[in-house]
């Protein structure tokens, strides 16, 4: 290949601009030219596409975004937007793409794979939700965020001696919601992964915990669970301890990457390019048994992806 083209789709997470960083010096290196795509598969149906090079991404490491922006696309998931998106291929030379995304954005790769333009995609969301690696960029440091947030929450909990219902991103996963709840101490952890008992989980945690002498406490629950607003009611009413519900929200998809999404972004960067080099498409860069791997497109999206029950119960254990 010669040219060969880099996204980033879906929603944002910290270590994107890392990917870009790593694919267009290693493609440099490897005597390629880049054309980043911008705004993700919009910008690819529209040819909002510039050309790259080695100082393109100079000082962009350690910056959170992706200075390629990002969009859903509805019209790509169309048979005549892919073919459009194929069409500004062919116009601009582009051979192969690194597609930087979640599932929907690895199903675009797919797609575009299909119709004769190989694509590797490299995982990039702070859900932690992609069945076929147990790691994705952006991961890391949205814990990171969390549990800067809660740590500063717990200081005016504990000063009011009340009960804080907390709120973290995942999307339909709890992996966010399991780490940092692990991380902080939380006196309970709701995942969608696990269904739960009100009385059981959560009023029965509060009075053994309040029987040993401690006054404030901290619930983490899962964006898939959601509710927090009722729950924190719910709570107050039947224990009688001043109970506040904080929603994170989308801080937790800022700020600059953390040093393991900064390294994996690099790792899975290069690695990406160096399948398109040899001609190979229709892949996905993932991260099994501590080595990058890759698997087919279509074996990755039919894995599962199996939650961590064992840290679960360890939480639970230890949370007193």
């Amino acid at each position: 290949m010669k040219t060969i083209g880099v996204l980033t789709s879906g929603g944002d997470a910290p270590g994107m601009n890392a990917v870009v960083r790593s694919v267009v010096r290693s493609a440099i290196a490897l005597g390629m030219n880049v054309k980043g795509i911008r705004r993700g598969y919009n910008g690819l149906i529209e040819g909002d596409i510039i050309d790259m090079n080695i100082r393109s991404v100079s000082e962009i490491i350690h910056r959170g975004g992706t200075i390629l922006f990002t969009a859903r696309s509805p019209e790509f998931k169309t048979e005549e937007g892919i073919k459009k998106a194929v069409e500004t291929c062919h116009r601009e030379g582009i051979e192969g793409i690194v597609v930087i995304g979640g599932d929907g954005s690895f199903r675009g790769g797919r797609d575009l794979s299909l119709h004769g333009i190989p694509c590797v995609c490299v995982p990039g969301t702070i859900d932690n939700d992609i069945s076929s690696t147990e790691y994705t960029i952006g991961f890391d440091t949205a814990m990171n965020t969390a549990m800067e947030m809660v740590d500063k929450l717990r200081d005016t909990t504990q000063s009011h001696e009340r009960c804080s219902v907390v709120e973290v991103m995942g999307r339909h996963a709890g992996w966010i919601a399991l780490e940092t709840g692990i991380a902080v101490g939380a006196t309970s952890i709701l995942v969608p992964e696990v269904e739960y008992d009100l009385q059981r989980d959560i009023i029965d945690k509060i009075n053994r915990t309040k029987a040993t002498g401690k006054k404030h406490f901290i619930i983490i629950v899962a964006e898939g669970v959601g509710k927090v607003t009722e729950l924190a009611k719910e709570i107050e009413e039947i224990t009688g301890v001043e109970t506040r519900a904080t929603i994170l929200g989308h801080v937790q998809r800022g700020g600059s990457p953390t040093l393991r999404d900064r390294l994996f972004a690099s790792l899975m960067g290069h690695e990406a390019v160096k399948l398109l080099s040899q001609g190979i498409g229709n892949r996905v860069i993932a991260y099994r048994e501590e080595k990058i791997v890759n698997y087919d497109i279509y074996e990755a999206l039919q894995m599962v992806k199996p939650f961590d029950i064992e840290a679960y119960n360890i939480a639970n254990e230890i949370s007193i």
